[in-house]
């Protein structure tokens, strides 16, 4: 095909329907498919007198529109679940989001007011096959759809292991249960299903584990320069010279 007939992969045939693909389309998907995608679970406790929770969607909503400007390229999907105790958040975009999703955490918990209180990193994954969500949405969880989990956990399912695959099986869970019912926003399909919810009781567990990082820990690590020896690699001419 010659590249009258293909511009930027867009064949004529295409260009019949330019009403509903527009140039901005094609290059912006593009862009999109050069962006490596990442994943971040992270978890945190809320204060015990949190008056308003909606409040930390609305904040988490002016932060993702502020990156969206930032980061234009740099397509942001997730979910931030607010239970009555504690918040459960993914996002999936580029590592400069998730940076900066853990560093407005981190300036969050320091506040006097303290929205947040400690918080653990569950997960993160580099260059996953899909997104588990079309968009990025939140929903504040009332403490209905959660009553059945106040059972506490089998001793069997304690382990840091069974812990964290358990959090990762829900959110795949919901993830087919979306895609099977054909909804780009999770908000309707947790009321109708609540078992797609994960385990309070889950996130309980993890926000205790010394094994996870926190969000401060990981920027530590994330921000600090290689301890590399400057000596290593180097020779010393001397040890190749006779003894005199």
């Amino acid at each position: 095909m010659s590249f009258s007939q293909d511009f930027l992969g867009v064949s004529l045939k295409s260009w019949k329907h330019r009403d509903s693909v527009t140039m901005f389309d094609v290059v912006y998907g593009r862009m999109r498919e050069k962006i490596v995608l990442q994943r971040l679970i992270v978890i945190a406790r809320l204060p015990h007198d949190a008056a308003d929770r909606t409040e930390l969607g609305a904040h988490y909503e002016n932060l993702n529109f502020q990156l969206n400007k930032r980061y234009m390229w740099d397509h942001i999907t997730g979910l931030l679940l607010i239970y009555p105790s504690c918040l459960l958040h993914i996002i999936e975009s580029s590592r400069d989001i998730l940076i900066s999703v853990l560093r407005d955490l981190t300036v969050m918990q320091q506040q006097p007011d303290c929205a947040l209180m400690e918080a653990k990193i569950v997960f993160m994954v580099h260059n996953p096959e899909n997104r588990l969500f079309q968009q990025w949405s939140y929903k504040v969880l009332d403490a209905g759809l959660i009553a059945g989990d106040s059972k506490g956990l089998e001793e069997d399912e304690g382990n840091m292991e069974t812990l964290v695959c358990s959090v990762l099986s829900a959110l795949q869970k919901l993830s087919q249960h979306l895609e099977i019912t054909k909804r780009a926003l999770p908000g309707s399909a947790l009321d109708e299903t609540p078992e797609l919810i994960v385990p309070l009781k889950v996130l309980d567990s993890l926000l205790c584990r010394d094994e996870l990082q926190s969000p401060q820990e990981y920027l530590q690590l994330y921000d600090s320069p290689l301890n590399v020896n400057i000596e290593f690699g180097q020779v010393n001419p001397r040890n190749f010279l006779p003894n005199v």
